[in-house]
C-alpha cells in the first residue's frame, strides 16, 4: 500500500508532466538567457587569478558593507548551483577563504542546498523530457534504489560523491520524492563535504600567496589537515552509510 507521502509525490510528478508546454518554453527560455547572460558577464570571475587580484578591495568594500557582501556572496553560489553551472567547487573555496569556517559554513550549507532544489524544480517542471532522454538509465536506477531504500539513498549519493551533484540534482526531479524532503537530506548529506572543503578554504591565508606560490607554498599544518580530510572523507563515508545500511537490514531488525 502507498504511503500518503508517497500519493501526494507521484501527484505532483504528474502534474509536472501535464504543465502547459509554452509556459514552459517561455520559463526555460528566460532562465537560459539568464545562465548565458550571468556565464558571458562574470564566467571569468570564477577562477583563484582574478580573485586574487581583486582581493584587497574585497576586504574592505566587506568591512564596510557586511550583510550585502554575504548576500551577493549567497546570492551567485544559489545561481550557479540552480543554473548547474562550473565554478561551485571554487565558490566553497574561496567563501571559506573569504569568509572563515563557521560563516563560511552556513552560508556554503544553506546556499547549496537552495541552489539544489532550484535545480531540483527545475527538471521536475520545466526540464522533465530533456533530463529523462539523456539520464533514463540513471532514473531507473535512483527509483528502483528509492524505493527498496527511501530518503537514504538520496543521502548515500550526498555523502558519497559517486555521481555528480547536478546530475543528483536533476535526475531526483524525476522522482517522486517529495521537495521538502530533498532539501534537507541534501543538506544533512552534503554537510561533511561542504565542511572539509570550506574548511580547506579557510586554511589558505591569502589568494595572492596561493596563487603566486601554489598549493605547496602555502602549506601549514591547518591545510596539510585540510587535504587529509578531502582525501579521507570518502572512505570514512563509505564505512559509515555502511554500518547504517547494515543495522537497517531486515537480520539486524
Amino acid at each position: 500500500m502507498n504511503s500518503p507521502e508517497n500519493t501526494e509525490s507521484t501527484a505532483v510528478v504528474a502534474e509536472a508532466k501535464q504543465g502547459n508546454p509554452a509556459i514552459k518554453l517561455i520559463v526555460l527560455t528566460i532562465f537560459a538567457g539568464l545562465a548565458f547572460w550571468f556565464w558571458r558577464n562574470f564566467g571569468h570571475t570564477l577562477n583563484f587569478e582574478y580573485l586574487a587580484g581583486k582581493e584587497t578591495a574585497m576586504r574592505n568594500y566587506a568591512k564596510e558593507n557586511p550583510a550585502l557582501v554575504i548576500g551577493i556572496a549567497f546570492g551567485i553560489y544559489v545561481a550557479i548551483t540552480g543554473l548547474s553551472l562550473p565554478g561551485a567547487l571554487v565558490i566553497t573555496l574561496v567563501v571559506g577563504w573569504f569568509f572563515k569556517f563557521w560563516q563560511g559554513l552556513l552560508l556554503v550549507s544553506f546556499a547549496s542546498t537552495a541552489g539544489a532544489t532550484i535545480a531540483f524544480l527545475f527538471s521536475r517542471f520545466l526540464l522533465r523530457d530533456s533530463i529523462q532522454s539523456k539520464f533514463g538509465d540513471r532514473l531507473k536506477t535512483f527509483n528502483e534504489a528509492l524505493d527498496r531504500e527511501g530518503p537514504f539513498y538520496l543521502f548515500t549519493l550526498r555523502v558519497i560523491p559517486a555521481v555528480p551533484f547536478f546530475v543528483i540534482n536533476l535526475v531526483m526531479g524525476l522522482t517522486p520524492i517529495r521537495t521538502g524532503t530533498f532539501w534537507w537530506v541534501s543538506q544533512v548529506g552534503m554537510l561533511p563535504g561542504t565542511a572539509a572543503f570550506v574548511y580547506a578554504g579557510s586554511q589558505v591565508p591569502s589568494l595572492n600567496h596561493f596563487v603566486k606560490n601554489g598549493a605547496s607554498g602555502t602549506l601549514s599544518p591547518g591545510l596539510i589537515a585540510a587535504f587529509v580530510i578531502l582525501g579521507l572523507l570518502p572512505f570514512v563515508m563509505r564505512k559509515v552509510v555502511a554500518r547504517f545500511k547494515k543495522a537497517g537490514s531486515p537480520t539486524n531488525a
